[in-house]
């Protein structure tokens, strides 16, 4: 069995997943019940000034009938006082002292800031994480967002921080930004020991057509809010790898952005992430979801033959290149497994009316096919053009069968060629310029 044991800039923790600081790292309770279920850490949810929140707070998108792909909140960070929040940390560090317990913090003065840190410290947690992410409410009051989208701010206040902390510190950055590593490299340059991304992303979920408000509404009225779950992930595995190739960022990272599964984590982790972080997930389905995390990751690290979860970071971090790097010459094509296919010709709509139409409908006599699962007698079956096929993928993507469309690779007999490559040719004049199709 693999070791799951990280070491985050210092803070430790006998596997990868921690709870993100959001509703369910809010009290004590919840800490207990998480550790308990197997959470290697928590995040605690943001400590800061008191606030009012308002109802209600949450919206969803659902598609096709799965439920919460993604969730909108207008929540602020926690409505409970300091002095709470540290005491039960401290409770907490005590009972757990193998888990990791970080103090999310968001204020807006060099003292309050000092005075967090010392707190923070006093009561055990083993980092902090500076909040400069949410997208709403608290950006209204100068500090969330409204820092994180300025690195001159960031380093400023990072700046602060660094000058009374006596644990490490994690800058949580926020994805609506045009370059995430301006924050982040701002960040290192004023001490900071790591980096946590993605925060939510802004945003209008829906609007409800009757009351003519969008969701979450307060009294008639709504606000922009921040955006997470599933539908996330794509941004955040990219901004994270972004972060994990540049040179000047350098800083340990824990992902965070739609993980859900052992496969999501392993994914970010690949791609640069030493610990992720979970909220949608357990607002969804609750603390437990880690047991099958855990033997997930376990499962799939033994049988890639790693050692440890360790030697899975940043495997994936340098495959992904800048696309003129990429060979022109790559050819891919669709192939059809007609003992899986069931007949809906769906692939063939999607590259007629979509794509490059590479699909013809031909006679299963002709074709040799039998009728195979679903499929009516005399109706046509799908065939890739060869030739015309572009290798894009579309067909394999709304197949609603597994593996019924493949990618295959075929051998064209150029040799690599990028576009880089391609400009320089061209240049020299080694190679005239490709021809515009027609």
């Amino acid at each position: 069995m693999a070791d799951l044991s990280i070491n985050l800039a210092g803070i430790k923790s006998p596997n990868p997943f921690w709870v993100a600081s959001a509703p369910p790292s809010n009290t004590a309770y919840q800490c207990h019940r998480a550790f308990e279920a197997g959470w290697g850490g928590v995040v605690w949810k943001t400590i800061g000034e008191p606030i009012v929140n308002v109802s209600s707070r949450y919206s969803s998108i659902d598609i096709n009938g799965s439920r919460m792909i993604g969730l909108n909140n207008i929540e602020l960070i926690t409505d409970r006082s300091p002095e709470t929040n540290f005491r039960e940390i401290k409770e907490c560090k005590e009972r757990w002292p193998d888990r990791a317990i970080i103090a999310s913090l968001m204020t807006d003065s060099r003292e309050s800031w000092h005075d967090y840190m010392k707190q923070s410290a006093d009561a055990g947690a083993d980092g902090v994480e500076l909040n400069f992410g949410c997208p709403h409410g608290m950006c209204e009051r100068g500090m969330g967002s409204a820092v994180g989208q300025n690195p001159d701010v960031i380093e400023t206040i990072v700046g602060w921080v660094m000058e009374a902390a006596e644990i490490p510190v994690i800058v949580k950055l926020t994805p609506n930004i045009t370059d995430i590593t301006y924050p982040a490299r701002a960040a290192r340059r004023a001490g900071a020991n790591a980096i946590s991304l993605i925060n939510t992303v802004k945003s209008v979920t829906q609007v409800d057509l009757e009351r003519m408000c969008p969701e979450p509404y307060v009294a008639g009225k709504s606000t922009p809010g921040g955006y997470c779950g599933p539908a996330v992930k794509p941004i955040a595995l990219s901004m994270v790898q972004e972060c994990a190739s540049h040179p000047e960022v350098g800083l340990p990272i824990s992902g965070i952005g739609g993980i859900a599964n052992w496969k999501d984590a392993a994914e970010f982790i690949a791609l640069g992430s030493t610990s992720v972080q979970v909220c949608t997930a357990i607002m969804h389905y609750g603390f437990r979801i880690v047991e099958d995390m855990i033997e997930g990751l376990n499962d799939y690290l033994d049988r890639a033959g790693f050692a440890s979860v360790n030697d899975l970071r940043g495997k994936a971090v340098d495959t992904v290149q800048r696309w003129e790097s990429l060979d022109l010459n790559y050819k891919r094509i669709a192939s059809i497994d007609y003992d899986k296919c069931i007949g809906c010709n769906l692939c063939y709509i999607a590259c007629e009316d979509g794509a490059h139409q590479a699909i013809a409908l031909v006679d299963p006599d002709q074709k040799g096919v039998g009728l195979g699962p679903g499929r009516l007698p005399g109706r046509p079956v799908p065939e890739i053009k060869e030739k015309e096929c572009v290798g894009c993928n579309l067909c394999s993507l709304v197949c609603p069968v597994h593996e019924c469309i493949t990618m295959i690779d075929v051998d064209n007999g150029k040799e690599k060629m990028s576009w880089s490559d391609y400009q320089e040719k061209v240049a020299k004049g080694e190679m005239e310029p490709i021809p515009a199709h027609p």
